[in-house]
């Protein structure tokens, strides 16, 4: 493998993310030079420098292999959260360097936990830098590179194919180029109208456009302390729920359906079942919460479930409630739909939705070839027959998903968490949701828990947002041939 073809790349998208710092530090200047200003543009200037040397120092190469695309793609997540942790470790307060890198793999993988016991402590700069990190990690770091970055050439495609996860490419049916455009024009069309959507209900522009950035990128960082319950806005409510709703579903899809195209959102089966487990368990919990009196009304009570539930399903992690309140069927619901998440092809994380629809299909015809041993039975979704290599990525997927949360759990139980923390905390984090119960609930964070569990929670993060296999082939580059 040729490590200088894999620097000059990574090298390239340190220069975007210092063009973001750089904005940043606008934003300090615009309110009145807040303290975040210095941080940001010596940030902007290392981080520029560590981008350049390669492109100055290392000749371009047109062809790169698939074992290099794989090194580019995990290496430059890796090399984003560590830069990013330049402002938080340069501006100081509660920002140790543990801290610093958790918050910005926090933010990068779209997770959304935080460490920051007040928030609203940071100056305007540093917070738009925090909701940038989960805006460009929304979409992709290595994927935001390659619209931005024209200069990548013909191994764009190769870059697309490792960054975007198979399950996720059944959707597109345009040429990976224009994938790439496509997604760019979806995520930022939605951030603009949501913030001003927003800003419409209440927000002012600058908390409009970092929760739009937020709620886009299914992250849930926030400006305030209290996350979205601090607004108490029911418009707001609405506004942020349509925008993470949005995004938990397939851009292709989402295209499509502005372009007038077939394969919309109406007749996506894939969609329907987003939809339907969304609106089953929102029902199924705010009726929960109403019988047992937690809320005085079921309007109330459907107003804080729908709320929890788009928001964990889209893997957003915004709040309007303290969750572990609420009755043990509620939070059995919330952490199923922590599992299992949106759609492939979303800003979201966690198993997705496409996973455990073919998963179901392939448990019913095996029950059915049982029956008739000799009958042909072919797996579809959306219309489409999926191969045998398809749905064996996807179980394979599913058990690894599944054994590596228990592993997780196992790692906060041995340094002392309790059941409860233990595994929704391992889900929430493999699955870049951010909340979950127990000590880590939705109106706490990870700052009481040791340095320990808070790396292997960024480690779960890691592993969660480049879909397991995507950081795992990382440590067996050399046995390529």
């Amino acid at each position: 493998m040729r490590i200088h073809v894999v620097i000059r790349y990574i090298g390239m998208m340190l220069i975007l993310l210092a063009s973001f710092m750089l904005a940043s530090a606008g934003v300090s200047i615009l309110n009145n030079y807040d303290s975040a200003l210095y941080p940001l543009l010596l940030s902007s200037f290392v981080t520029m420098i560590l981008g350049l040397f390669p492109l100055i120092f290392v000749d371009s190469s047109d062809e790169i292999k698939t074992k290099e695309g794989y090194a580019i793609v995990v290496g430059s997540w890796l090399v984003a959260c560590i830069v990013g942790m330049f402002p938080y470790l340069i501006w100081g307060g509660e920002f140790t360097v543990i801290n610093a890198w958790f918050e910005s793999v926090s933010g990068f993988t779209t997770t959304g936990s935080s460490i920051l016991n007040d928030i609203e402590a940071l100056p305007r700069g540093l917070l738009f830098w925090r909701q940038s990190t989960t805006w460009i990690g929304g979409i992709g770091v290595v994927m935001f590179a390659l619209v931005v970055l024209p200069s990548i050439g013909r191994s764009r495609q190769l870059l697309y194919n490792v960054e975007l996860s198979t399950i996720a490419k059944d959707n597109f049916h345009y040429r990976s180029h224009d994938i790439m455009r496509i997604l760019i024009f979806v995520y930022v069309g939605l951030t603009v109208i949501t913030t001003i959507l927003l800003k419409l209900s209440g927000m002012c522009w600058f908390d409009a456009a970092t929760h739009a950035m937020s709620a886009c990128g299914t992250s849930g960082f926030s400006t305030k302390n209290s996350s979205v319950a601090f607004f108490d806005n029911p418009t707001i409510e609405l506004v942020m729920m349509g925008a993470m709703a949005i995004s938990g579903i397939h851009f292709g899809i989402l295209y499509a359906t502005i372009t007038g195209r077939r394969n919309n959102i109406f007749r996506s089966e894939v969609v329907r079942a987003y939809v339907g487990m969304m609106l089953i368990a929102t029902f199924i919990i705010a009726t929960s919460l109403f019988s047992e009196e937690i809320y005085s009304s079921f309007g109330e009570a459907l107003r804080h479930a729908s709320f929890q539930v788009v928001s964990l399903t889209t893997t957003s992690g915004f709040a309007t409630a303290n969750t572990n309140l609420w009755t043990p069927l509620a939070i059995i619901l919330l952490v199923f739909c922590s599992i299992v998440c949106g759609c492939a092809g979303s800003t979201s994380g966690g198993m997705k939705v496409d996973r455990l629809l073919l998963a179901t299909k392939v448990i019913r015809n095996r029950i059915h070839l049982q029956q008739h041993p000799n009958a042909v039975i072919s797996t579809k979704t959306d219309g489409m027959v999926q191969g045998d290599n398809v749905l064996n990525l996807v179980m394979t997927f599913i058990v690894a998903y599944l054994l590596l949360a228990l592993v997780g759990a196992v790692v906060y139980a041995m340094f002392g968490c309790d059941l409860m923390t233990s595994f929704t905390a391992s889900i929430a984090c493999i699955s870049n949701v951010g909340p979950g119960f127990g000590e880590i609930g939705s109106m706490d964070n990870y700052s009481q828990l040791p340095a320990i569990l808070r790396l292997n929670s960024t480690l779960l993060m890691l592993i969660g947002r480049l879909e397991i296999f995507g950081f795992i082939q990382l440590f067996f580059l050399r046995s390529w041939h």
